[in-house]
């Protein structure tokens, strides 16, 4: 890691060569024994090599002192303007107070400089001094030390800055008497172009080679230095390889740190200064390194303004900056209002406001001010809410700041006249031409901005305005209207009057009656027509039209539109076919649900009388669905056999209507003629599904068979896919066993086991479809339970006892339901 914060060289300027090792110290004594020709004797060429670093050496430590007395001569001076003294009184005064305060004479005057100074690098000295008093105080041995060496190397910076006579000398400054100490290897300075390109100013530490591949940056590229301009307080960067960012030595050291800081005065930014460390920095830099780098920065920008005044594209060569002559003639030949904005500073040389120098003929001011009132102003004290929530100001101080323009489009702009705020809204174009900003503005126009409205509105709408002069018979049509008659805007617009000859035929007592209305008796009025235009198209529009009298009360102007209605008129076309084929359908289902209701009540009748079978009481209830077009196939049936066994059984065919009960038709009969044959429920099930699986449409069923014996007061029974019966003994009720039995139709053979069940006297047992029980926020098993609870209430009727079940059913599917009761009697 890269330390910024190692404590200064206490002899500050006096460091050989800037603070680092000659190039040659390390590598002479190897030079001269590599060159001797012997032990102890060297050679011709390494006693020259050693000859030309012991002069590097004394020409590094002549430029170290001549600094130095610089300063000294400059500290002098200023006692001899405060102390009234001569030059060699003022001397000998200030080698006192240098052994009076235990500091080198050097130190001590540039404690004098900084005093009289009271500037950016006098600030940056007494946060170092701070620091230094707190190091000292907390016994903090670890902490670097910021005092006088540090005040010194910034004082011998400024020095050899301000003797350079290129940027090229400040960079070489700068990294010797600043930078150098603080780790760093080498240092780049960026200048701001106008366009808002970067050019390399300055270098010190970098190849030769490499700072020729970075003469210029264009617009738009991000670099290391280009973030720094964009940022106030500079940019910090841990390692250069972390973000991938190119630079200029970015293959020397690409894991050191960099560091770019914005080089401004006045408000006004004029380049960068990159600073490059071989290793990674320990993040965050200390406070008191922050302040003297921006100090450093400071003291560049100062170089840069004069740099930029002779290179302003950085790299083309001379070119003179328009003044602020040449930018008020420039704004005065706008076709847009143009403010010409000069610079304020404050007493610190920092950006304080704008001067209005100049406004142009065609200046509009949104609080309606007379150009005389504004020109010559404040900028913040003519419009002041520029400083609020439109940052306007702060807009125009980056301009100024950076020179890249700045364009917004329909910005709001407010006024304040007498404390009440006047707004308009605007385009704004910003951009910088030497020191000074040219502001331009666009106040948008209200009547242009409705009549663009309304355009756009008739467009959207397909609706074209007209106005007919009656008495010149002068005919005015917008643009939209002659699209709508499929014409050019070359042709003559069409009157009223011969409206008829342009639609058709079978429209024409309709615009009659619209023209006598509008026309004779002075109405308003609208009609619909076909229009036939000159390319064979027919558009239905509707007009609408007004007379305009004068004051005698006579008719001399009609206005009005007329409005393609042709996608609304064929909606309705086929909304009305639609609603007739609606009808239609409607119809045929209910057509068809009443044959099926039909149907289904001929065969099952909802109250049926029970057949008569003696020792066994009979109850049969069918209920139709809530809805008619919901009628399904539910079907029961009860019947005496020849044999005198009873066939009770109950199912369901799937889905519903016609179809659903037609198929119940055939598999109700199909039971009844197969249970003559004699054979078991389990058998009757087999064939049924033979039957039910070559029935067309798919069709699929459920059902429960069983055969009674009287006689012997057994019921044997079989399933397919249904629910098991339920029987109800001695207050207790619980389903049959659940015999396994597939659904009808389902395959062409499959095969149903049977169940025998004795029943005792007061025994009963219950068959019945899913429409008793099915819910569709349940399962079946709780709705059987609920069933099953329900069904131990016997009362002393069967009837009743069924009826009970279809009253307390809860079921919610709205589906028809089926109920088979017998109850054995003594």
């Amino acid at each position: 890691m890269s330390d910024l914060r190692q404590p200064p060289d206490p002899q500050g300027p006096q460091l050989p060569a800037g603070g680092r090792p000659a190039p040659g110290e390390t590598g002479t004594a190897a030079a001269d024994a590599g060159s001797s020709g012997g032990p102890g004797r060297p050679s011709p060429v390494g006693r020259l090599t050693a000859t030309v670093e012991r002069l590097r050496r004394e020409v590094r430590a002549a430029q170290a002192q001549a600094d130095g007395r610089a300063l000294i001569e400059l500290a002098k001076g200023i006692l001899v303007e405060r102390l009234r003294c001569g030059p060699a009184q003022a001397a000998r005064q200030l080698a006192e107070l240098a052994g009076q305060a235990g500091v080198t004479p050097l130190e001590f005057a540039v404690d004098v400089i900084n005093q009289a100074a009271r500037d950016r690098l006098s600030e940056v000295t007494a946060a170092f001094l701070a620091a230094t008093a707190a190091t000292a105080a907390e016994a903090r041995p670890a902490e670097p030390a910021y005092g006088h060496s540090s005040a010194v190397r910034l004082r011998a910076a400024e020095s050899g800055a301000l003797a350079a006579h290129d940027t090229q000398a400040v960079a070489d400054s700068l990294l010797e008497h600043a930078l150098t100490p603080l780790g760093a290897e080498a240092v780049a300075i960026w200048a701001l172009g106008t366009d808002g390109s970067l050019a390399l100013a300055g270098t010190a530490g970098f190849p030769a080679a490499e700072a020729g591949r970075w003469r210029h940056v264009p617009p738009g590229v991000t670099t290391v230095a280009r973030r720094g301009l964009a940022e106030r307080a500079g940019h910090w960067i841990r390692s250069l390889a972390e973000t991938g960012m190119p630079s200029i030595g970015q293959h020397q050291h690409p894991e050191g740190g960099r560091a770019a800081v914005p080089a401004g005065t006045g408000g006004r930014i004029h380049g960068v200064l990159e600073i490059a460390w071989p290793g990674p920095l320990d993040p965050p830099p200390p406070p008191p390194v922050v302040r003297q780098i921006e100090a450093l920065a400071e003291l560049c920008a100062h170089t840069l303004e004069t740099y930029t005044r002779h290179h302003p594209d950085g790299a083309d060569g001379p070119r003179a900056l328009p003044d602020v002559t040449e930018l008020m003639d420039l704004a005065d030949g706008l076709h847009d209002p143009a403010l010409v904005l000069v610079p304020v500073l404050d007493v610190d040389g920092e950006l304080a406001d704008f001067r209005i120098h100049h406004v142009n003929s065609r200046f509009l001011d949104p609080a309606g001010r007379p150009r005389g009132v504004v020109s010559g102003a404040l900028l913040l004290e003519t419009y002041p809410v520029a400083a609020g929530h439109s940052e306007l100001f702060e807009r125009i101080e980056r301009v100024h700041a950076t020179g890249e323009p700045y364009r917004a489009h329909r910005m709001r702009l407010t006024a304040l006249v007498d404390e009440v705020p006047l707004a308009a809204v605007a385009d704004i174009n910003i951009s910088r031409h030497g020191s000074c900003v040219l502001l331009v503005w666009r106040i948008e126009d209200e009547t242009a901005r409705l009549a663009s409205l309304l355009q756009h509105a008739q467009r959207l709408g397909r609706i074209g305005g007209f106005e007919e002069n009656l008495l010149t018979a002068e005919i005015t049509w917008n643009g939209q209207l002659y699209e709508l008659y499929g014409r050019p805007a070359s042709d003559v617009p069409v009157a009223l009057e011969d409206l008829p000859a342009h639609a058709h035929p079978d429209d024409a007592v309709a615009i009659g009656r619209f023209l006598r209305t509008l026309l004779h008796h002075r109405r308003a009025a609208s009609t619909a027509f076909r229009l036939q235009r000159p390319d064979g198209v027919t558009r239905h529009i509707r007009v609408v039209a007004e007379p305009v009298l004068d004051s005698d009360g006579q008719l001399y102007v009609v206005r009005g539109a007329y409005q393609d209605i042709s996608a609304q008129h064929w909606t309705e076309v086929a909304l009305a076919a639609t609603r007739d084929q609606l009808a239609q359908s409607e119809q045929q289902a209910s057509e068809r649900n009443r044959l099926t209701l039909q149907l289904q009540h001929a065969i099952m009748p909802p109250a049926q009388t029970p057949l008569a079978v003696p020792g066994l009481d009979l109850a049969v209830r069918y209920r139709p669905a809530e809805t008619q077009h919901l009628v399904g196939g539910d079907w029961y049936d009860v019947v005496v056999l020849p044999s005198r066994m009873v066939l009770l059984c109950v199912g369901d065919v799937a889905g519903h209507g016609i179809d659903a009960a037609t198929s119940m038709v055939v598999l109700r009969n199909a039971l009844r003629g197969l249970a003559v044959t004699g054979a078991g429920p389990g058998q009757l099930l087999s064939w049924l599904n033979m039957v039910t699986h070559h029935l067309t449409g798919s069709v699929t069923a459920t059902a429960v068979c069983g055969l009674y014996d009287p006689d012997h007061r057994t019921l044997r029974w079989a399933r397919a896919g249904h629910l098991p019966p339920v029987l109800v003994r001695g207050g207790e009720a619980e389903p049959l066993p659940l015999v396994q039995g597939m659904l009808l139709g389902a395959l062409p053979e499959a095969g149903y086991e049977e169940h025998e069940v004795q029943l005792a006297v007061d025994d009963t047992l219950l068959m019945y479809t899913d429409g008793l029980i099915e819910r569709r926020d349940r399962s079946v098993e709780e709705s059987l339970a609920q069933l099953l609870k329900a069904a131990r209430t016997v009362p002393p009727a069967l009837d009743q006892q069924v009826d009970r079940l279809l009253t307390h059913s809860r079921s919610d599917t709205d589906d028809d339901t089926c109920v088979v009761g017998i109850r054995v009697a003594p």
